[in-house]
């Protein structure tokens, strides 16, 4: 069985019912009326041990600056589909190729407190692609084994106070990285998803 045959068929699963509510994007998280569509590509390479391709923000950015992030963005108008916007974002943050990309499903959408609805594109790529980081969005990419990132062992809950409200939320730290918020709590529903 493909690596994406074997993912495909654990999504393709009844969700538990953690996963089914919104999994960790919680109950802590604002209501907002305006709800702004976005997706992230999940790109896992396809090698005997997968990985996952992450990106780091520029630290000049005025949000997210030097956070940890799948490539994606927000659905734009012209994008027929959420798979089509993640393979967009991916193309023009990475240089990632969309023709090498093989979508097998997606995973729960993710809701943020800022509003955003995040569709997870699940998909395999070859590995050791010469991926190339778009400088004005993207300072870093690089790639985390996957079976880490998916470990429960691995993803420690947290809280902080944010806009004087304590919050709650995943932190995975993968070497001197620190993966945490919705990309984490996107990261801990695919676990529980395919577990």
């Amino acid at each position: 069985m493909s690596l994406a045959a074997h993912y495909a068929a654990a999504l393709s699963r009844p969700t538990r019912a953690d996963a089914a509510r919104g999994g960790v994007s919680g109950d802590d998280v604002p209501w907002h009326e305006e709800r702004t569509p976005a997706a992230v590509l999940v790109a896992i390479t396809d090698r005997s041990t997968p990985g996952l391709i992450l990106t780091q923000r520029p630290d000049h950015m005025r949000k997210h600056a030097g956070q940890i992030a799948f490539p994606g963005g927000r659905v734009d108008p012209e994008d027929a589909d959420v798979v089509a916007a993640a393979l967009r974002e991916a193309h023009e943050e990475i240089a990632l190729d969309p023709a090498l990309v093989q979508v097998f499903g997606t995973s729960d959408v993710y809701h943020t407190g800022t509003g955003y609805h995040i569709t997870p594109v699940l998909a395999t790529i070859p590995a050791d692609l010469p991926l190339r980081p778009n400088e004005g969005e993207v300072a870093d990419v690089f790639e985390v084994p996957l079976d880490f990132v998916l470990d429960p062992a691995n993803q420690q809950h947290k809280s902080g106070e944010w806009q004087g409200i304590i919050r709650h939320y995943y932190e995975i730290q993968w070497q001197d990285r620190r993966i945490w918020g919705a990309t984490a709590g996107m990261l801990v529903n695919l676990a529980r998803r395919i577990a």
